[in-house]
C-alpha cells in the first residue's frame, strides 16, 4: 500500500511539479524515500534550509508555477522562514512541507520541538498540521489550491510517522488555476475617465500587477500623455521597449522619475503597493488601481480606488478617455529623463588616475554597466540587498526577456546566490547572473558549494567593498559615524577555485571588463571578485533637509572622532558626482 508520503509526492507530480529544494532529516524520511521511489521529482540539494526557500520562492516567481521545498523538524524547517517571507511577500506561489516530530510525542517537549503550525502563521496563507491520515490528501489539495489562486506561501505541517503511514485515500487531484475577470463598476470607471479627462498632468507610477498588461498600459500613457515611473518590481516588465518610461523614483530612483510625480496634478497607479509615503507628492490627486482592494489607500489618500485587474480595467477605462492633446508635460518629462540618464552614465566609467584618488578601486556603477552590457538579453540578473540593488535599478536595463528579481519587498541579505540556485534550476539554458555584496555572499557561502555540486553555470559577480555598504550610507545620512560595519574579507577568487568554481580577481578598471567576458562565457560556474570603492554614495533623487543635517553631523563626528582621513576619501571618491 503506498503511503501518505507516496501519494503527496503522485499528486505533485500530476500537478507538475518536477523538483524541490531542501535538505533531508530523519523526520522527512517519507517523503525523500516517496520521491526516490517516485523518481520523477528531482531533490535540489542546498547547504542551508534559507537558501532552499529563496531558491524556490525565485523558481515560483521566474515561471509563475507552484514550487516546492521541504524542511526537517525544528531547525530544519525553522530555517526556512526567511525565504519564505521573502515568497509570500513577493505573492509567488510556494508550498513548504515542514516535518514534525512523532505525533504522539507533540506537547511534550521532546527532541527538536517546535510548533511551526503556529510559527508560519505570519509569512504564509494557509499553514495547518496533518494530525490523521483521514486528513490527506484533501489537506494538501486545500494547500495547494491556496499558494496557487492566492499567490503566497502554504505551509503544510506533517509529523513523520504520519507521512510514512498507510494512505486512506489515494485520489490525486490536479490543481488547476481559475480564471476570473475583475474590473470595476461602469459608475466608477465612469468616474475615473472623468478626474483623467480633466487633468492636464498625469504621471502614471506602474507596478508588478501590470506585468501582463505592458501593451495597454502603452496605450493608456500615449492617450493620457502620461509619463511611466516604474516600480523596481516591474522594471523588468515595463521598462523595455516603452517610450513612456522616466525611471524610478523612491531611495533608489531617478531624478526624473521622482520629478514626473512631483509634477503631477493626477496620478494614476496601476497594480502597485509602493510604500515610501514621503514619496507621494502632497496636493496631487491620486487614483489606484489594484486587483486586492485592501491595497487601496493604504499608502497615501485616494480621490478614487478601484477594485480590478490592470490590464482587464484599462481595457474598460479606454473608450471612456479622449486623446490629451496636451504632450508638454510627457515630452519634459521624457526629455529631463533623457538628461537624468546621461548624468548617471556619466558616474559608470573607469576609475581615472590622479591625485585626487589613493587607490585604484572601481566605482560600482562602471561594474554595473558592463554587466548590464556583456549580459544577454534573456539573462536572470539577481541582486543582493543593499548596494548591489541601488546600481541594478539604475544601470540594469531590462530589454528583450532579460528579468531582474530580489528580495525586493522583504528585503533580505543573502537572497543573490539563492535565488540564482532557483533560477538556473528552473531555466539551466538562460544567463543566471548575481550582483552579490561582500556581506551577502559571505551569509550565505555555503551555498557556493551547492552551486558547485550541482553544476550551475551561475555567473556571481561580488561587489567586494570590505564593508556593509548600504548601511554605511545609512549611518551618514542619520549623521552618524561608521560603526561596526568593516568586513576583513579574503579573496573570494581563490575560495572560489578552492571549492572548484572558475574564479577572477579585479583590482583595476582595464581589467574589468575582459575578466567579466570571459568569466560570462565559462561553461560552468564562475565568480569574479571586484574590488569596488568603499566610499561611493549613492545618491538618492531628492534629499531632505534632515539627510543634509545628517551629512554635516556625520563630517563633524567622523573629524572630532580622528578618521578625517576617512571624510577625505569620501570626498575624493564622490567629487565627480558633485561636479
Amino acid at each position: 500500500m503506498p503511503t501518505i508520503a507516496d501519494n503527496a509526492v503522485a499528486a505533485l507530480r500530476a500537478n507538475g511539479v518536477t523538483r524541490a529544494y531542501g535538505i533531508p532529516g530523519d523526520s522527512l524520511n517519507g517523503f525523500t524515500e516517496a520521491m526516490r521511489r517516485d523518481g520523477s521529482i528531482e531533490w535540489t540539494l542546498v547547504r542551508h534550509e534559507e537558501a532552499a526557500a529563496f531558491a524556490a520562492a525565485a523558481d515560483a516567481e521566474l515561471t509563475g508555477e507552484l514550487a516546492v521545498v521541504l524542511g526537517s523538524c525544528g531547525p530544519g524547517n525553522l530555517h526556512l522562514i526567511n525565504g519564505l517571507f521573502d515568497a509570500h511577500r513577493n505573492r509567488v506561489p510556494v508550498l513548504a512541507i515542514a516535518a514534525q516530530i512523532p505525533s504522539s510525542e507533540i506537547g511534550s517537549g521532546y527532541f527538536q520541538e517546535t510548533h511551526p503550525q503556529n510559527l508560519f502563521q505570519e509569512c504564509s496563507l494557509y499553514c495547518e498540521m496533518v494530525s490523521d491520515p483521514q486528513q490527506m490528501p484533501r489537506m494538501l489539495e486545500t494547500a495547494m489550491r491556496a499558494a496557487i489562486q492566492q499567490r503566497g506561501v502554504a505551509v503544510l505541517v506533517v509529523p513523520g510517522d504520519v507521512a510514512q503511514a498507510e494512505a486512506v485515500d489515494e485520489r490525486v487531484t490536479i490543481i488547476e488555476r481559475a480564471h476570473a475577470r475583475v474590473v470595476p463598476q461602469a459608475d466608477q470607471l465612469e468616474r475615473a475617465a472623468q478626474l483623467l479627462n480633466s487633468s492636464r498632468r498625469t504621471t502614471m507610477l506602474v507596478g508588478v500587477g501590470a506585468q501582463d498588461a505592458k501593451e495597454e498600459v502603452l496605450e493608456l500613457a500615449d492617450t493620457l500623455a502620461a509619463p511611466i515611473v516604474h516600480t523596481l518590481r516591474s522594471k523588468q516588465h515595463i521598462e523595455g521597449d516603452n517610450p513612456f518610461d522616466v525611471g524610478l523614483t523612491g531611495l533608489l530612483g531617478f531624478a526624473s522619475g521622482y520629478r514626473a510625480m512631483e509634477e503631477a496634478d493626477t496620478i494614476l497607479m496601476l497594480g502597485t503597493d509602493f510604500p515610501y509615503r514621503q514619496f507621494y507628492p502632497e496636493g496631487t490627486r491620486l487614483i489606484q488601481v489594484d486587483l486586492r482592494g485592501e491595497q487601496l489607500g493604504k499608502r497615501a489618500p485616494l480621490d478614487l480606488g478601484l477594485v480590478g485587474d490592470v490590464g482587464e480595467t484599462v481595457r474598460e477605462l479606454l473608450p471612456l478617455l479622449r486623446r490629451n492633446t496636451r504632450r508638454a508635460h510627457l515630452d519634459d518629462a521624457v526629455t529631463h529623463y533623457g538628461r537624468t540618464r546621461e548624468k548617471l552614465d556619466d558616474l559608470a566609467v573607469p576609475t581615472k588616475k590622479g591625485l585626487l584618488r589613493r587607490n585604484e578601486a572601481i566605482h560600482p556603477q562602471y561594474l554595473a554597466r558592463v554587466v548590464n552590457e556583456v549580459a544577454d538579453d534573456d539573462a536572470i540578473i539577481v541582486p543582493d540587498v543593499g548596494s548591489p540593488v541601488v546600481y541594478a535599478a539604475r544601470y540594469v536595463q531590462c530589454h528583450g526577456d532579460r528579468r531582474v528579481i530580489g528580495s525586493f519587498i522583504h528585503g533580505s541579505m543573502a537572497n543573490a546566490v539563492p535565488h540564482a540556485i532557483g533560477a538556473q534550476t528552473a531555466f539551466p539554458e538562460r544567463q543566471v547572473i548575481t550582483l552579490s555584496g561582500d556581506g551577502g555572499l559571505t551569509m550565505l557561502m555555503g551555498e557556493l558549494l551547492t552551486v558547485r555540486q550541482l553544476d550551475l553555470p551561475i555567473k556571481i559577480v561580488v561587489l567586494n567593498n570590505s564593508s556593509l555598504n548600504f548601511v554605511e550610507l545609512e549611518m551618514k545620512a542619520a549623521g552618524l559615524p561608521d560603526f561596526g560595519t568593516g568586513l576583513d574579507n579574503p579573496d573570494f577568487a581563490k575560495v572560489a577555485e578552492a571549492m572548484g568554481i572558475r574564479g577572477w580577481r579585479v583590482e583595476e578598471s582595464g581589467e574589468l571588463e575582459p575578466a567579466v567576458r570571459e568569466a560570462f562565457a565559462h561553461d560552468g560556474p564562475a565568480l569574479v571578485d571586484v574590488v569596488t570603492d568603499r566610499q561611493e554614495l549613492t545618491i538618492p533623487p531628492a534629499i531632505s533637509a534632515e539627510q543634509v543635517k545628517g551629512f554635516t553631523l556625520y563630517a563633524l563626528r567622523t573629524v572630532m572622532s580622528g578618521r578625517g582621513d576617512e571624510l577625505i576619501d569620501l570626498s575624493r571618491s564622490n567629487l565627480r558626482q558633485i561636479f
